[in-house]
């Protein structure tokens, strides 16, 4: 029996992709212990125990991307944070990151202890916390192939897919046209209308929602249904016959494979997830961190799958403008998903079995 942590937290596309490789994990190897390491402010703390797994929190620690007071204070909560790791790896076998604040002092307490690391890197350009680790373990894996740098030299393993999408690939697979007509029905719309999607990522977006309120007195006229995805935290509008507005997406399947349209962030996850059963995209990056939304598009793009615009681009009068466009360009791409990231959750987990020395 081996003692497994998995280091990943804050939002979902940390988070969703390390749930994947655990409950892997588990079907496979029922005797091994998993324990999440997390911080108290993430989704961890919904999303792990829901998932049926034990999560432990660490503090956590917060670097100013700009010169500030909270840079002074930033050593002593790391080193803090790192304590806090080392006594929840103390007895693991294994440390498995997907990177976010949580990582980084979980990767220096494991290789204090010298606790084999796995890092996988969801971004198509990698974050500080997986740079970081990479200085400690070569059992690495990526989404994306990356140029320059540790991962460069990594495992193409692809994003790691939640549960009901890849389900939903597997089933959609047989008959593709079927599949989305039904998950229309299901989500309760009109197979004669044309579905746009719209999702800020998990907690909304206050500027996406902006330019759909705006919006909504010239789409009322298109012959369209929307639903979108505000965030749980910002107000819910007022609905219509056209517009069903909901704080949080459950059957995410579902709506990602009755969408001709998807309007949305480009996260690493929601890139994947869209890339294996979605079919045409109009992506808004994030305009904070370090441009890995924008980089982890572009092969959407390339595929004539999606088009990307910056969030201040997007605006009223580019929705309008440009909707018809869009609903064309879903018209002419293709009808199927994409298989590149279905198995990851067993491909990083076959590198965790490297690590241990147990694989086979």
């Amino acid at each position: 029996m081996a003692s497994i942590v998995f280091a990943g937290g804050g939002s979902a596309g940390h988070i969703e992709p390390a749930l994947a490789v655990a409950r892997k994990w588990r079907e496979s190897r029922s005797s091994d212990q998993i324990t999440f390491l997390g911080t108290q402010v993430g989704l961890e703390n919904s999303l792990v125990p829901a998932s049926g797994f034990k999560l432990s929190t660490i503090p956590k620690v917060s670097i100013a991307r700009k010169i500030s007071m909270s840079l002074l204070k930033a050593p002593f909560d790391l080193i803090f944070s790192v304590k806090a790791a080392g006594d929840v790896l103390k007895d693991a076998d294994l440390l498995i990151g997907f990177g976010g604040y949580v990582s980084g002092p979980a990767y220096i307490a494991a290789a204090l202890r010298r606790i084999p690391i796995v890092i996988h890197e969801a971004n198509a350009k990698p974050g500080l916390a997986n740079k970081l680790g990479a200085l400690f373990t070569k059992n690495l894996g990526v989404a994306y192939a990356v140029n320059k740098g540790a991962f460069s030299k990594a495992s193409l393993v692809g994003l790691p897919l939640r549960s009901d999408v890849e389900q939903a690939l597997v089933s959609a697979t047989k008959d593709w046209q079927a599949a989305r007509k039904k998950a229309k029905e299901r989500l309760g719309f009109s197979n004669s209308l044309p579905l746009i999607f719209i999702m800020g990522g998990s907690q909304g977006s206050v500027a996406i929602n902006k330019v759909v309120s705006d919006s909504l007195g010239e789409l009322s006229t298109r012959n369209i249904s929307i639903l979108h995805s505000v965030g749980t935290k910002n107000e819910l509008p007022t609905g219509s016959d056209f517009y069903r507005p909901v704080p949080y997406v459950d059957a995410m399947a579902d709506a990602y494979l009755a969408s001709d349209v998807i309007i949305a962030r480009s996260g690493a996850v929601t890139c994947s997830e869209f890339r294996a059963v979605g079919r045409y995209a109009l992506f808004i990056p994030l305009p904070i961190g370090n441009g890995e939304q924008f980089v982890n598009a572009q092969g959407l793009v390339t595929d004539g799958r999606a088009i990307v615009v910056t969030q201040q681009n997007f605006t009223s009068q580019y929705l309008l403008t440009h909707l018809d466009q869009l609903l064309e360009s879903s018209r002419n791409s293709p009808i199927e998903g994409s298989q590149a990231d279905s198995g990851a959750a067993m491909k990083i987990m076959e590198l965790g079995l490297t690590a241990l020395g147990a694989k086979g």
